[in-house]
Parts: structure tokens; C-alpha cells; sequence
């Protein structure tokens, strides 16, 4: 077994791969063994990989099985203490592995963490997708030090103390091999979107600790698979968030947080619509909402066994305010700046 196996999930990324990749041989190899695993991407990612990186174990999958299935079925074969799972537009720095691993030999509660991301486009500024650690507002709305919806912060240091979070990105997170197995990995059923979130905040109801390790810092491109405004991507955040929600919150919190994200998520649609003019933003919203409903039955038997098996009734990390009020209605635009 080997101590630490960062794995590259692919899917038609070969500019990607050529242009990131060496970098994580630079500042990784040391460290870790790299493996680029492979959704059956139908350009030259493989062929790339045998010219200019020959030396890098690929993992080939015969099909397409998205984010969180295409991860389960590539760590299935992979024998290693931790897992680091790292986007394929991740570009890292110098010794950016070395400052997570040490704290996870240190702290035998943490099942999970990550580092810094700040953006690739702007080293100044955060990253959307994790900044410096993720939490989870009253009404499932995820947020990050550094970024709340679209207001995204300036680095100047303020988040570089060591947090405990309610969720590591997915685009570079570091997990004990051991945990990822015992929770049962990602749901494949998410196929992407929301699924490290999912996970993470599993692991907290059992009791394991998340954290961010700022001093390890990456940099992340973004948008990498769908861009911003793409319909699949607006159906899958909604979906699989509310299929969170139905498999981590409480009894006493399930229904009344459901009710007011059935009004919320109505009044998201027709503002997309009317104001936005976004008939497809529009379309995926309320497709999503039904797809949760016809299948959030298939789910009562994972519901059933995480809240048998948790610690906490709420995690500490799951915030009692509203983010939407706190950033549409007090007008704040700064993690520090919430109660």
C-alpha cells in the first residue's frame, strides 16, 4: 500500500491534462503517486497521456459514469492510506501536499480535508468552488470562507488559520482512504454536483472531522466540465442538493427546511424566467425539483442508516441563519461579516 494516491478523474480534458499535469508531477511526485483515470473521453486525453506522460499509472473506464461514480469505480482499484482527489484544472504550488498530510497523521479524528483554492484566472482573489473551506446554511445553501453566492473575496490572508468546515472541495481533497470506504464513497447516483458535499457531511454526522489546511494552497480554473449557465448543471444543483438534504437533515428539521425550499426554489425559477429571461435555467429548476420527488424514495434506506449512525443532531459546521438573508436582505458579502 502505498501512503498517499492522488487521483485525476478525466473526461475529455486533454488541454487540460497538458497544460496542469505538470505541475502535480512537479510538486507531487515526491509525495504521492499520481493516476489519471479515465471516463471514456472520446478526444486525445489517452493518447496524450502515453506521449508526454507515459510514466503516469492511467485507470481506463468504459464508460462516462460522471464525477462520483467515475471516482468510486477509479479508487475501487487503487491501494493507498489517502486519497486526494484533484480536478484536472487544478494547477498546485510547491509543497502544496506536504502541510495536508501532516495534519491528517496528526489529527486521527479528521477524515477529510483541503487546501487553499484560490483562482487560477486571478491568484489574488478565492475560488468559487471551495475557497478556504465550505459550510452548509439553515436552508441546505452552501457557502465557503472567502465566497458567499457570487461575491468572492480578496486573499489577503484573513482565512489562514487551520478551520473546521462542514465540506472540502472536490476539486482538491484529501481523505483517509479508510473513511471514504466505511461511508460508502460518493453517491454515484448524483452523477455530479453536490456530491462532495454529500459525503462530507456524512462523515460529520459519524462523527469524523473536516477540515481546511490553508498553508497548502492550489489553483483552480473552474467551470471546467459545464459552464456556469448550463441547464444540466442548474438541474443537477438543485436535484442532488435536495437529495442532501433529504439524506443528512434531521427528523425535527426535514420538513419545515422542505417547505420553505419548495417556495424558494419557485421563486429562484420564476426570477431566472422573468428577470433573467433563462427559459432552459428556468426549465431545470422545476425538472429537478420533480426528478427529486419521484426518486427521493430510492434513497430512504441511506437516510435511515446515516441517522442511525450519527453523533450530532445538527453538525456543528451547519449554520443556523439563512444565507439568502444575510446576502440579499442585510447586504453582506463577506464571510466575516455573518453572525
Amino acid at each position: 500500500m502505498s501512503s498517499v494516491a492522488i487521483v485525476i478523474l478525466n473526461w475529455n480534458g486533454a488541454k487540460m491534462l497538458e497544460k496542469y499535469l505538470p505541475s502535480v508531477i512537479a510538486h507531487s511526485s515526491d509525495d504521492a503517486e499520481i493516476i489519471v483515470a479515465d471516463n471514456a473521453s472520446t478526444d486525445n486525453s489517452m493518447e496524450l497521456m502515453g506521449t508526454q506522460f507515459p510514466q503516469i499509472r492511467t485507470i481506463l473506464l468504459d464508460k462516462n459514469y460522471g464525477f462520483a461514480d467515475g471516482y468510486n469505480r477509479a479508487l475501487a482499484q487503487v491501494d493507498a492510506k489517502y486519497f486526494v482527489l484533484l480536478n484536472s484544472d487544478v494547477e498546485t504550488t510547491p509543497h502544496w501536499l506536504r502541510p495536508l498530510i501532516d495534519f491528517m497523521e496528526k489529527h486521527d479524528d479528521c477524515a477529510a480535508c483541503q487546501p487553499k483554492l484560490l483562482s487560477a484566472h486571478d491568484h489574488t482573489k478565492f475560488e468559487y468552488a471551495g475557497a478556504a473551506g465550505g459550510y452548509v446554511d439553515c436552508f441546505g445553501y452552501p457557502y465557503c470562507r472567502g465566497r458567499l453566492f457570487d461575491a468572492v473575496e480578496t486573499d489577503n490572508g484573513q482565512y489562514d488559520t487551520v478551520a473546521p468546515i462542514l465540506w472540502a472541495s472536490g476539486a482538491a481533497l484529501l481523505v483517509r482512504s479508510a473513511d471514504y470506504r466505511e461511508a460508502g464513497g460518493l453517491d454515484g447516483r448524483f452523477f455530479a454536483h453536490c456530491e462532495e458535499i454529500d459525503l462530507c457531511w456524512r462523515l460529520r454526522l459519524a462523527g469524523r472531522a473536516i477540515y481546511c489546511v490553508p498553508a497548502s494552497v492550489v489553483y483552480h480554473v473552474g467551470g471546467g466540465t459545464l459552464p456556469k449557465s448550463n441547464p444540466m448543471k442548474t438541474f443537477l444543483n438543485f436535484r442532488n442538493n435536495l437529495t442532501m438534504l433529504y439524506k443528512c437533515l434531521s427528523g425535527k428539521e426535514l420538513p419545515g427546511v422542505m417547505l420553505i425550499r419548495f417556495l424558494l426554489d419557485y421563486v429562484a425559477a420564476f426570477e431566472t424566467l422573468i428577470v433573467k429571461r433563462n427559459w432552459g435555467d428556468f426549465k431545470a429548476i422545476i425538472r429537478a425539483r420533480w426528478a427529486f420527488w419521484r426518486w427521493r424514495k430510492e434513497f430512504s434506506a441511506d437516510r435511515r442508516k446515516i441517522l442511525q449512525g450519527k453523533h450530532f443532531d445538527r453538525v456543528p459546521e451547519q449554520s443556523r441563519v439563512s444565507i439568502l438573508w444575510q446576502y440579499y436582505v442585510r447586504g453582506r458579502r463577506r464571510f466575516s461579516e455573518l453572525p
